[in-house]
């Protein structure tokens, strides 16, 4: 009725949407290792495309939380500093995503190959020891900004991205946090008409956010409590291997005609 009828889903693609509005609070209010794992879950729960569109209004809407839990500890001069570069990597995204219309069948491994390569760069890091091992140089910042924009453009996955520049920062952790909300929360409004543009997000896309937006405050709130509680270095861990398997599946699943 008046076109606010919900769209037809199976019941394990509802349940993987909700789990992912929940992974979303949570990787903004305080758990930021959870945050890769939503998208190789949504895109193999849904069309691979269309799950950045269902993904981006759920982040975007925690980002708010996050913004306004902990504002006080942005570091701006970081933000500016990978500004610029990240809004060349969008509008390059942008390009790729509506001229070269990717099929299903290439995005699902495409997104698969950017969490398992961000993934493995961020094990190299933690290899390495020390973050400060990482160059600050201005190249670094435009090197990662410019690929954090190209990556949350293709698939909302620059997570690891900014995750692996604040360690070089060495920002304590509230400053790291409140730094990486506030970079989010310009990005992925900035996005928006983008996704709109090319039809990723649509009236069918929102509806099905809808329902999906109670499980966010639970993740926020979900989030604050655990930080307080669970070892960040351990649960990363659980994390990544979560994520690995998840996006080699996702990769693995084209060719078992999924």
């Amino acid at each position: 009725m008046f076109g606010l009828s919900l769209p037809e889903y199976e019941i394990w693609q509802w349940a993987a949407l909700c789990l992912c509005a929940v992974f979303a609070g949570m990787s903004k209010t305080g758990l930021p290792g959870l945050g890769i794992l939503m998208v190789p879950l949504m895109a193999g729960a849904f069309a691979a495309k269309a799950s950045t569109g269902m993904l981006l209004p759920l982040l975007a809407f925690a980002d708010l939380f996050a913004v306004g839990y902990y504002h006080r500890h942005a570091k701006w001069s970081h933000v500016l500093r990978l500004l610029p570069w990240a809004l060349a990597g969008i509008g390059a995204g942008f390009l790729i995503t509506y001229h070269v219309k990717i099929p299903d069948t290439l995005m699902k491994p495409l997104i698969g190959g950017i969490v398992l390569t961000l993934l493995a760069v961020n094990f190299w890091r933690q290899r390495r020891g020390d973050a400060m091992s990482i160059p600050a140089h201005w190249a670094f910042a435009a090197s990662l900004g410019f690929f954090a924009g190209l990556t949350t453009q293709l698939a909302n996955a620059a997570g690891p991205v900014m995750v692996l520049y604040l360690l070089a920062m060495r920002l304590p952790k509230h400053e790291f946090i409140g730094t990486s909300a506030w970079y989010f929360l310009i990005l992925n409004y900035l996005k928006i008409p983008l996704f709109v543009y090319d039809g990723r997000i649509t009236w069918e896309s929102i509806r099905t956010d809808v329902v999906a937006l109670p499980f966010i405050l639970v993740g926020v709130a979900a989030g604050i409590w655990l930080l307080k509680r669970i070892p960040q270095k351990a649960f990363n861990v659980v994390v990544q291997i979560l994520a690995t398997l998840a996006a080699a599946w996702l990769i693995a699943s084209v060719w078992m005609g999924k």
